[in-house]
């Protein structure tokens, strides 16, 4: 596993300062270079040789004296693309960080880890409910509502707080310092999942957070070509990690040393794509509520509401919970509601900047008729995962678009 205190430790000594998100994309993993190669290489082997010196032989270690940063024994375990990936995770995320397999093989591996007996947790990504469902027909495991103060009553030490923000699947957010003071009270433990909004976006371990969730396959992915899941523990907690790491080598959810490779790739350009996508969403976001409140042109005949962080009134107010907590932006997705089911279900198939289809997070713009795969979402909702691409011709695309709604109704 990737050691982040000799991470810092070899940047810090070469600068005056802690360097910037950008650069330490691109060079948290340097010192486990061992070739001349500037691009890390592809290793697709899932074993790895022991030393042929037999006095060198001890179980479970398999020190490399030519690489003493990337010794591994088995991919099941660690491997040299992953390592590579986790390096530069702990550094971006502040914390030491292990992969996974996918974002719900972490969410698995955290509550199994943490073994509550109850989980708080809100509307948002069905999969994580999926998952308690499972260990609730295992175990007993109870999922509370998150909203209901009769269902956080119940919540006793040991039991976990989890928040997911921005929410998906319509961008809002939530207030992190709230559930911190609610875990104190309550003696629980606080997870965020933290996928819509990567770094520079939000910091949960500045609010309080004890593990944060990351579903990589979306902006730490960033090209729609990997699945990933990243926890990261906060850094007080770091000997979490070691617990984490036994037990995710029995549940068998390491994620692929292709994957790795390809993670690898894609946080180099990590705070490019981020920003863009979210000043992109940001645009997109004031044009639509602008036109939707003036109940102007195609849009505000066709469409309800758009939400997103942006919109919520917390927003408005400076030194805000909100404002405080996401200074560098509100993400790139958001919900557009239509007024009409059928006219939601139609919306996708006129555009042709935005592909019609599930996940977010990658160079592309996406837009879901988000029943498509959430069976209770709302049958009027369309979830927006905004890409790299200019937003005015994003713009023009929806135009076009509402147009096209508007000549099929006529």
């Amino acid at each position: 596993m990737a050691n982040p205190e000799q991470s810092s430790k070899d940047l810090s000594d070469a600068f005056t300062k802690k360097l910037s998100l950008a650069s330490r994309s691109v060079h948290a993993d340097d010192y486990i270079n061992n070739h001349q190669a500037v691009a890390p290489p592809l290793h697709v082997s899932t074993t790895f040789r022991y030393s042929r010196d037999p006095e060198k032989l001890q179980p479970w270690t398999n020190l490399n004296p030519n690489a003493p940063h990337d010794s591994h024994i088995y991919s099941r375990d660690s491997a040299p693309n992953t390592t590579r990936f986790e390096a530069l995770l702990t550094s971006i995320l502040g914390a030491p960080s292990l992969t996974y397999s996918s974002g719900l093989a972490a969410f698995h591996a955290l509550i199994v880890f943490l073994n509550p007996k109850r989980v708080a947790i809100g509307a948002g990504y069905h999969g994580c409910h999926g998952v308690l469902s499972i260990l609730h027909k295992l175990n007993g495991l109870q999922q509370l509502d998150l909203t209901l103060d009769s269902d956080l009553a119940l919540l006793q030490k040991g039991d976990v707080i989890h928040v997911e923000t921005p929410l998906n699947p319509t961008g809002e957010a939530r207030d992190l310092s709230y559930y911190r003071r609610l875990a104190d009270e309550k003696g629980c433990y606080l997870t965020v999942d933290a996928t819509f909004a990567p770094p520079p976006l939000l910091d949960p371990f500045k609010w309080g957070a004890d593990i944060v969730m990351h579903s990589g396959t979306k902006y730490f992915g960033g090209h729609s070509d990997m699945l990933a899941g990243v926890l990261a523990v906060r850094p007080d907690r770091e000997q979490w990690v070691r617990g984490l790491r036994e037990e995710r080598l029995h549940l068998g959810s390491v994620m692929g040393s292709l994957e790795g490779w390809l993670g690898v790739r894609s946080l180099r350009t990590l705070e490019l794509r981020v920003r863009r996508q979210s000043e992109n969403a940001q645009r997109l976001v004031e044009w639509l509520d602008g036109e939707v409140k003036a109940r102007k042109g195609v849009v505000g005949e066709v469409v309800e509401k758009v939400v997103h962080a942006s919109l919520q009134e917390e927003a408005k107010v400076e030194g805000s919970w909100l404002r405080e907590q996401m200074p560098e932006g509100y993400g790139p997705v958001f919900a557009i509601w239509m007024k009409e089911e059928a006219v939601a279900k139609r919306l996708p198939s006129t555009l042709h900047l935005f592909h019609h289809a599930t996940s977010l997070g990658g160079v592309e713009s996406l837009i879901e008729w988000r029943a498509m795969s959430d069976q209770k979402c709302d049958k009027r909702l369309l979830r927006v995962s905004v890409g790299v691409e200019g937003w005015e011709d994003l713009k023009e695309d929806l135009i076009q678009g509402f147009e096209a709604l508007k000549t099929v109704g006529e």
